[in-house]
């Protein structure tokens, strides 16, 4: 950064610029907690040599203080320090998919949509949706958000798999239960200069006109994209921005980094631990359970952590959950959420 040509290109002079914040991100905050550790030491060791003191007990009382004030910042790092994988510090694309359910999983899919969109924002990430397709009837079929800022990838990527609600159906004259799936998947957004070339023959595009409130423009326009990979058939939908060359440049980087995603996990051949882990959208393959009815309940089959305030984890109350999730080792050590449930 001191070279003088540094800002001669703007944009290598940028990634610079971001890769120093990131190490500073890493570095600093453990120096710090360091420095404040080596002061309370220093504390402690003046109180064992004010014996007799009358001042000791308030000096006593500022360890405990200090102690109190630094056992978050430790468990801060702790986490931190679970956030070890190539991508970890990527932005994710989550995509929520309705399942078995029909209407219900539509509204479903809706709900955790808006869960997502809250816990991103709450966690001081950046969300900005992709696509969204709605159903036939009420909530929608699938939606894609990119969530942007520090470790996105990392705290994210806990949410991949099947989500299961129990609830009384708004949907039913009957007032009866129901049981709804939706799936969450979650990738790392790729760098541009990510090695993964794309066949332009092997890809199809389509452009239709985007769906919801947009106005005149996006009712007379074909600004939406749609890219199918076609050796893979993995298709992305892009249809966010007014013009279809920025939806188009955007699906074609979301593709690469499921191309890039499809390819790690081919490398390792643990493809259950990303793609594979989701199972089908139904019984028996979910990853965390939503009771509303007849008693109050959300359980991680995972971690086994449970809470009965459904509310604060609809409005996105979700960094408890994640936490218990990269404690446990994260897909290292996940259980089956069958034998959970057993």
């Amino acid at each position: 950064m001191a070279e003088p040509s540094f800002w001669d290109d703007q944009n290598t002079a940028q990634k610079v610029i971001g890769e120093v914040n990131r190490l500073k991100n890493t570095v600093n905050p453990s120096a710090d907690f360091n420095a404040e550790i080596a002061d309370m030491v220093a504390m402690i060791e003046l109180v064992d040599e004010m014996d007799g003191d009358p001042d000791q007990e308030s000096y006593q009382q500022e360890v405990l203080d200090t102690l109190s004030r630094l056992q978050p910042k430790l468990d801060k790092l702790e986490l931190a320090s679970f956030l070890s994988g190539p991508n970890d510090g990527c932005n994710a694309l989550l995509t929520v998919n309705s399942g078995a359910g029909g209407t219900e999983s539509c509204d479903w899919a809706d709900m955790l949509f808006r869960m997502y969109t809250r816990w991103a924002e709450s966690a001081g990430f950046k969300a900005e949706v992709l696509d969204i397709m709605p159903g036939e009837e009420a909530g929608i079929s699938s939606a894609t958000i990119r969530i942007e800022g520090a470790n996105a990838f990392g705290y994210a990527k806990a949410e991949r798999g099947v989500h299961r609600l129990v609830r009384i159906s708004p949907f039913d004259s009957n007032a009866r239960r129901h049981t709804s799936f939706c799936s969450v998947d979650v990738i790392a957004e790729i760098e541009d200069d990510v090695d993964i070339e794309i066949d332009s023959s092997e890809i199809r595009t389509d452009v239709y006109r985007a769906s919801g409130k947009g106005g005149q423009h996006v009712n007379r326009t074909e600004s939406a994209v749609r890219l199918t990979h076609i050796p893979t058939g993995i298709v992305v939908t892009c249809q966010n921005d007014r013009s279809q060359i920025k939806n188009k440049a955007t699906a074609m980087k979301t593709l690469k980094s499921r191309l890039y995603e499809k390819q790690e996990d081919e490398k390792r051949s643990e493809m259950e631990k990303f793609y594979g882990e989701k199972g089908d959208i139904a019984w028996g393959n979910q990853i965390r359970s939503y009771v509303f009815q007849p008693y109050q309940m959300v359980k991680d089959l995972r971690t086994g952590h449970e809470t009965g305030n459904v509310q604060a984890v609809m409005d996105g109350d979700l960094d408890p959950f994640i936490h218990a999730w990269l404690r446990a080792g994260g897909p290292t050590s996940r259980q089956s959420a069958a034998d959970r449930e057993e």
